[in-house]
């Protein structure tokens, strides 16, 4: 445990490093574009406005504002996530000269990733629940004062799912072809373009699935102004393990790693 703590305070004072590599690679992705990150929302908004058109008409939904805003925060939540741990298994492979070559921790390139995979999901995120606002005013109201703890477990999940990915991805390069195929599924068996009830006898599967337990807080508390506390403290559990799983296994394969990328 001592291992793991000295690892997370290793990143902490390398904090103002990994954050400013980050912003930097966000400034270059919208380098000699005009609106910028902007476009990370917009082209959230296209993909809501059509989805919301196409299984609006197929579900027949009655209320079609809230069909809106609903499926709009499960897809801007949804592909944060799968944006992340899709990018995850080639990590550290893409950073295989300085590991090879320095001797700065790994879990600088983690922490570096994570940072650029936050301020992609601000940059979305922000813009689409100001413009479902339009549709639902109440939202606005309900991300001041409801969605702060299922947003922290969401942006916890984001740096320890991807740090595990990507050390499991250097030994099983299956996982650059298994991750998308996996995603596609879980996406499908996942409430966010239907309720949880149209699953009929399928509805377990989504209780089993951690990227739905993410996402169903933090929708639901935007939506509702309510924190569902269980799911949340389950969560905040879950995140506890999973980052001592993930520094532990980063700790135990160090040494590999120059011979792995």
């Amino acid at each position: 445990m001592k291992d793991i703590v000295n690892l997370l305070r290793y990143g902490w004072r390398l904090r103002r490093v990994w954050m400013f590599t980050a912003s930097a690679r966000t400034s270059a992705r919208f380098a000699r574009t005009i609106i910028g990150g902007f476009w990370l929302g917009i082209s959230n908004l296209f993909s809501i406005a059509v989805l919301a058109i196409v299984y609006g008409t197929v579900f027949r939904v009655s209320d079609f504002r809230s069909y809106v805003v609903y499926l709009g925060l499960g897809l801007v939540i949804w592909n944060s996530m799968a944006a992340a741990i899709t990018s995850a298994p080639s990590l550290l492979e893409q950073n295989a000269v300085h590991i090879k070559n320095s001797n700065l921790n790994p879990i600088f390139y983690a922490l570096e990733e994570w940072a650029f995979q936050l301020q992609t999901f601000f940059q979305s995120f922000l813009l689409v629940v100001a413009c479902l606002g339009f549709f639902q005013p109440s939202l606005l109201l309900h991300a001041l004062t409801s969605m702060w703890l299922p947003l922290l477990n969401l942006l916890v999940f984001l740096f320890w799912a991807p740090l595990i990915v990507c050390l499991l991805g250097t030994r099983f390069r299956d996982l650059y072809q298994l991750i998308p195929i996996a995603l596609q599924l879980i996406f499908l068996l996942s409430p966010i373009l239907y309720k949880k009830e149209s699953l009929g006898a399928l509805a377990w599967a989504a209780d089993f699935n951690p990227m739905y337990r993410v996402l169903s807080p933090l929708r639901h508390s935007l939506l509702q102004g309510q924190v569902p506390w269980g799911q949340v403290v389950v969560m905040a559990l879950l995140n506890v393990v999973g980052v001592v799983f993930g520094c532990w296994l980063l700790n135990k394969e160090r040494r590999n790693l120059p011979f792995l990328v």
